[in-house]
């Protein structure tokens, strides 16, 4: 078992570790984007760029670069670490969650990676509600799962 696979007790699922090396990883994106292209590393916005629905200063090669660059990426990581395979209900749910996490997205003014990594970061008052709005959310979805028996994570 490697390091950043280490569970914790209690907890045989979690690797803290490699929480810990994804979120530094995360920050560390978000700041070079900032720092180096001038805009927050919202995924939203740079989505609506490369399709040509939102404007921007970013490029719309840049925008699909980093588009595509999310799953490749994950999925680099996936295979070079022999992770498990993800699955998927079928397209039509995935094509209407994204449907409605989109519509969020606009209604919120942003997504979580625009709000909950770029947002709070800048301390941004409408940043703060938002993700105190997504954490509360997630809480009382799983509270409910839970309450009916439906299994959260598997």
């Amino acid at each position: 078992m490697s390091l950043l696979a280490t569970p914790l007790p209690g907890f045989p699922d979690a690797a803290p570790l490699a929480g810990l090396a994804g979120g530094v990883l995360i920050g560390l994106a978000a700041a070079l984007m900032l720092l180096g292209a001038g805009r927050i590393a919202g995924v939203s916005g740079i989505a609506a760029r490369a399709f040509g629905i939102g404007a921007g200063s970013m490029p719309r090669a840049g925008a699909w670069a980093f588009i595509i660059g999310l799953p490749v990426g994950a999925l680099i990581v996936m295979a070079l670490s022999g992770a498990p395979t993800p699955t998927f209900a079928g397209p039509v749910p995935l094509a209407i969650a994204g449907l409605v996490v989109g519509i969020g997205t606009r209604i919120g003014s942003g997504c979580t990676s625009g709000h909950g990594v770029c947002g709070m970061s800048r301390l941004s008052q409408r940043s703060l509600v938002a993700t105190a709005t997504f954490m509360a959310t997630g809480f009382v979805t799983v509270a409910a799962m839970n309450a009916f028996g439906l299994e959260v994570l598997g």
